[in-house]
């Protein structure tokens, strides 16, 4: 069919028993109209005879007698043939019939096509019209000539935007425990520590049950019930490290990482693992708070007890991560990532010497995301891991500094399993280091840090728990391991 005011264009519908008859002495041709195209179908057998009235033949157009053949599904026949010609214009728009074309220019989008404001017309991309197949070459249907270039589904063009991050859910493997009353809480640890012996079992089933905040309050809840201390009553009836895990998971996070970081510290020796563990995987709110938190306790900042029990380009590393000041946008521009890169590279191989304070500048201060692509342009550039170079440039504290930093930003579930293994391999369990992973990860990533270990050592870490560790103290770890992969 033609719409009025158009010359008949090629491959457009052929006339179809409906409505749209061919009116009684139609529009003459169009001076200017668009020329004949080749391609056309060729005559097919059994198409509609000529049309007593119809267009007269365009020259180069389709012969008389040929078309496309019957289509299925066309409009009704409509009484008494076509509109009439109405003067001044276009046809009257009726009921059920094509709207009326708007004005020079189209639909909208595209000159001639696209869909009017305010509504789509029937017939055009994703709606045909009630009864009829979509029009060919439109978005919807396939194009019927391979040759014949069909139009676009209006795609943007612009540059694809970043996928947006994946929310895999809870990954932890202790929730809130459904109905937990402090106050009936209280009552059962009472119960476990009243009279002779201590019932260990009901103690692990409560606190290995319970999420952080819920077990926090028990301690003023118990305080309130009874007018005694349960940290006090817990360690007159616990002993080893069973007792020290019950007490840890009775800390918030931050009264926790606050208290390990001045274990590290003041301890035997500086635990300097330990510092970078908790400085480079903890939020600027999360290390911000362990501030406050050490402050309080403690009566002086955690820089300057960093500061004074560290030296050299390890201290500044140190104090840089405990400012909590890295960048958070989950943004990464890749030509800042290339030119961090390119940095990295000149401070270290590609210089006599090593730059360190590069190095430091670039691991504290940008964002985690946006350090990972930095990594993938160093390997790309240089053709070495960037951990291989901060080996080959560094030594000593600052080497295992810088490298388990660049390990902690690149995959946080593997860098903790990694840490977990080396606690529970060789002569001797590192306790304290399996306590804090434990207890500080069962509530944000203990899945996939489950899932890292097997990859990683090829044996679940329920498993290795299970063979280096005995008694109250393993139960209560299983329960925080969640299960065995």
């Amino acid at each position: 069919m033609s719409y009025p005011g158009y010359p008949p264009a090629g491959g457009s519908y052929p006339p179809a028993s409906g409505p749209y008859q061919q009116p009684a002495a139609g529009y003459p041709p169009q001076p200017g109209a668009y020329p004949p195209q080749a391609g056309y179908y060729p005559p097919q057998p059994g198409a509609f005879p000529p049309q007593p009235g119809a267009f007269p033949p365009q020259p180069g157009a389709f012969p008389p007698g040929a078309g496309y053949p019957p289509q299925a599904g066309g409009y009704p026949a409509a009484p008494g043939g076509g509109f009439p010609p109405q003067a001044g214009g276009y046809p009257a728009a009726q009921p059920g019939a094509y709207p009326n074309m708007p004005a020079a220019g189209g639909w909208g989008g595209h000159p001639g096509f696209g869909a009017p404001a305010g509504g789509m017309p029937q017939g055009y991309p994703g709606v045909p019209a009630p009864g009829q197949q979509p029009m060919p070459a439109y978005p919807g249907a396939p194009v019927p000539n391979p040759g014949m270039p069909g139009y676009g589904g209006g795609a943007p063009t612009g540059p694809t935007p970043p996928a947006p991050a994946i929310n895999r859910g809870f990954r932890g493997t202790i929730k809130d425990f459904p109905g937990a009353d402090p106050l009936r809480d209280v009552e059962v640890l009472r119960k476990a520590m009243k009279g002779f012996g201590t019932d260990e079992n009901a103690i692990i089933e409560l606190l290995g049950s319970r999420s952080n905040k819920q077990r926090v309050p028990l301690l003023a809840a118990y305080k309130t019930t009874y007018g005694k201390d349960l940290v006090r009553d817990l360690k007159s009836e616990l002993t080893g490290h069973f007792e020290e895990l019950v007490l840890a998971m009775l800390k918030s996070p931050a009264q926790f990482d606050a208290s390990e970081c001045k274990e590290a510290i003041s301890g035997a020796g500086t635990d300097e693992a330990c510092l970078i563990e908790i400085l480079s995987s903890r939020s600027n709110a999360e290390i911000k708070e362990i501030n406050r938190i050490y402050k309080a306790e403690y009566g002086k900042s955690l820089e300057d007890a960093i500061s004074n029990d560290t030296s050299g380009h390890f201290r500044r590393l140190l104090v840089s991560l405990c400012q909590g000041n890295r960048d958070e946008r989950e943004t990464v521009d890749i030509s800042m990532a290339k030119q961090d890169a390119q940095k990295l590279h000149s401070a270290g191989e590609n210089k006599v010497g090593t730059d360190e304070s590069q190095f430091n500048a670039i691991l504290c201060a940008r964002s985690k995301p946006h350090l990972r692509q930095v990594f993938q342009e160093y390997q790309q550039m240089c053709g070495r891991d960037i951990e291989k170079s901060i080996c080959r440039e560094m030594s000593g504290d600052l080497e295992s500094g810088m490298v388990a930093v660049v390990k902690c930003i690149k995959n946080t579930p593997a860098y903790f399993a990694e840490r977990l293994h080396k606690a529970m391999q060789g002569a001797g369990t590192k306790d304290r280091t399996l306590i804090r992973i434990m207890v500080s990860r069962s509530e944000l990533d203990m899945l996939d840090i489950r899932q890292e270990y097997l990859r990683l050592f090829g044996k679940s870490l329920y498993t290795h728990i299970s063979g280096d560790t005995s008694g109250d103290y393993k139960k209560l770890l299983l329960k925080l391991c969640g299960g065995s992969d």
